[in-house]
């Protein structure tokens, strides 16, 4: 398959690379297949080291406090994300976190305080939220679809400005702000404005909030041609007017399923899916119909998921990476071709696919990056490079 490339893909800078920290029990498929991942912190930590030493930049803390659909036990994310910081020296952690659940000065100073702890590497990604349970049974509004974007936006923008200003004020539908300065403010670190503001959602209200103040939008897993339209949505938005100081950047969710064969790795999602936890993934796809049924125009999050896609929650399969190394690395070009920044990856066992992925993977898709830089006029820029270390990693 070849792809036209994007008038916005960054083909001089490199891809970067995530990776989902599994805080929550399960796993990252809903399957009775055995998955050698654990939620504990001792498995976290050597997992962080892992992939940062084998080129990972980023680690993305899931936020769930119900105990549902396969992750009966969970760690919160700020306070995890934290401890992870502490055992690494140059991942990024994305903190997931629910505005309607944290205030925005509350958030503010503590990514502040972490920021200072780690020399500048705590991120958060900003949930709107989807499970209704997790707050109506904590006594706390829910709101609905399109309002909780709404309300998202006005968290971000007083993020943002709490972070960048002194006597900071703001007057929302959902927050007020009299005149508040938060000191220390964030480190001064070269190339970036303050702590980066991810953003995640399919739906159009998600890409008109992302287009308007998120420095990145993440999406569920999708196929090249749905992450096109997800990309043009929220370059449009950007386009009519965007509060951020830079123009918004893209990450996309993917299962990575790297096997000698293709073959064999069409056999492992078969099985994956073949032994799926039914219930759970059928009490999953139950409580989130309303994300995509309840925006105005009908699109969103898991409106057209289907079982198979479920059982892993994120769509991850949809982007389908599954195959060989190479076939993957592929498959990764295509989406920088289209605009992605960065992969947000998963597995079945995460230790050793993340070193696997670093050492097999990641490569292969540097030689492409580079190949595909220059047959389009331009080099990539190995000075961005992250470095590796896999023998360290596995010390």
């Amino acid at each position: 398959m070849t792809t036209t490339v994007s008038p916005i893909a960054d083909l001089e800078t490199p891809l970067k690379f995530a990776y989902w920290v599994p805080n929550v029990s399960g796993g990252l498929v809903v399957s009775t297949i055995e998955q050698r991942t654990s939620w504990d912190f001792d498995y976290n930590k050597k997992l962080a080291r892992i992939a940062e030493r084998a080129g990972f930049e980023y680690a993305l803390t899931q936020t769930r406090y119900a105990a549902s659909y396969g992750a009966d036990k969970q760690h919160e994310a700020t306070s995890f994300s934290l401890a992870l910081l502490g055992a690494t020296e140059r991942l990024n952690v994305i903190s997931a976190v629910h505005p309607g659940m944290w205030h925005p000065g509350v958030l503010a100073k503590f990514i502040i305080t972490a920021d200072h702890i780690s020399g500048g590497r705590s991120a958060v990604n900003i949930v709107s939220g989807w499970l209704k349970d997790e707050f109506t049974k904590f006594g706390l509004p829910w709101l609905e679809h399109d309002a909780r974007y709404d309300r998202t936006q006005e968290f971000i923008d007083i993020l943002r400005g709490l972070w960048t200003e002194t006597g900071f004020s703001y007057s929302g539908d959902y927050y007020d702000i009299d005149e508040f300065t938060l000191n220390p403010p964030p480190l001064d670190i070269p190339g970036r404005a303050h702590p980066e503001i991810f953003f995640g959602g399919n739906s159009t209200a998600a890409q008109f909030a992302a287009g308007k103040t998120a420095d990145w939008y993440f999406s569920n897993g999708r196929s090249l041609e749905g992450f096109q339209e997800n990309i043009a949505g929220v370059v449009k938005s950007a386009a009519a007017g965007r509060r951020a100081p830079n123009p918004p950047k893209f990450g996309l969710n993917g299962f990575v399923i790297a096997r000698d064969t293709e073959a064999e790795a069409t056999e492992t999602l078969r099985e994956i899916i073949a032994k799926a936890h039914r219930p759970a993934v059928e009490g999953f796809a139950e409580a989130v119909k309303e994300a995509g049924q309840a925006t105005r125009d009908g699109k969103g999050m898991w409106e057209d998921s289907t079982f198979e896609d479920m059982v892993q929650y994120n769509d991850g399969f949809r982007s389908k990476l599954i195959g060989t190394p190479e076939q993957i690395a592929e498959r990764i070009i295509e989406f920088k071709k289209i605009g992605v920044n960065l992969m947000l990856t998963c597995y079945l066992h995460f230790q050793e696919e993340v070193e696997a992925f670093g050492r097999d993977i990641l490569p292969i898709v540097r030689e492409l990056e580079a190949d595909l830089a220059r047959r389009n006029g331009t080099e990539l820029n190995t000075d961005l490079l992250p470095s590796t270390d896999l023998e360290g990693a596995l010390a």
